[in-house]
């Protein structure tokens, strides 16, 4: 309800429906904006969605632990292969130089609690599915800054920051509210270049650990 009233406020919003762990639903996406772009290619993809089941380092379960990879990890690798033609098309036909958001790019939202240096909250919530699947998250995106450099496709993994979302609160008070952590980012968004390529940064564009 609530994107279709921000749909409803702002014309150049356009809602596609798409499930990101079924290909017929990721592939029938990407057919539907090539034909809202009507022959321009998509200058950036942010691949979002994300879930996460509960658990300790004992309770942890391959049902579970498959769910959130499928949701994490494998999601945003279809989703970003099916969008790859429109980002080639829209990198090849700009005039800028170097690598950015308003060129081509990949941008994967990922979590400290991926980083193997420092997986923040561990004596709250093991969360071993997420923090798993957070961490193979940055290596598909550093695979891809490899892979499409010659593509000029820019592909950073970002950390939004604790945020007072359904997820976020599960594990107490969030600092930061939704629209405070996407104003930031947007930001970030506007700054990132090629020596941000492969990278994992957070929302005010500050380098994250691995």
């Amino acid at each position: 309800m609530e994107l279709r009233n921000l749909a409803a406020k702002h014309q150049g919003v356009k809602i596609i429906q798409l499930e990101v762990t079924e290909p017929c639903s990721v592939q029938a996406a990407a057919a539907r904006v090539t034909e809202h772009l009507q022959g321009a290619g998509l200058n950036l993809l942010i691949n979002n969605a994300g879930i996460v089941k509960p658990s300790t380092l004992e309770s942890e379960t391959p049902e579970n632990m498959s769910e959130v990879y499928k949701n994490n990890v494998i999601g945003p690798m279809v989703v970003s292969q099916a969008f790859l033609p429109l980002l080639r098309k829209a990198s090849k036909e700009s005039p800028q130089k170097g690598m950015s958001c308003s060129k081509a790019a990949i941008v994967n939202v990922s979590s400290k609690g991926g980083s193997i240096t420092n997986p923040i909250f561990f004596h709250v919530g093991h969360f071993i599915n997420y923090r798993c699947s957070k961490a193979a998250l940055n290596m598909l995106t550093r695979c891809q800054s490899l892979a499409l450099a010659e593509d000029k496709i820019l592909s950073v993994a970002l950390y939004p920051g604790w945020v007072q979302t359904d997820m976020g609160n599960t594990i107490g008070q969030p600092p930061l509210t939704a629209d405070a952590s996407v104003k930031k980012i947007l930001n970030t968004l506007g700054h990132l270049s090629e020596k941000n390529n492969g990278t994992f940064v957070n929302w005010e564009g500050e380098t994250v650990a691995w």
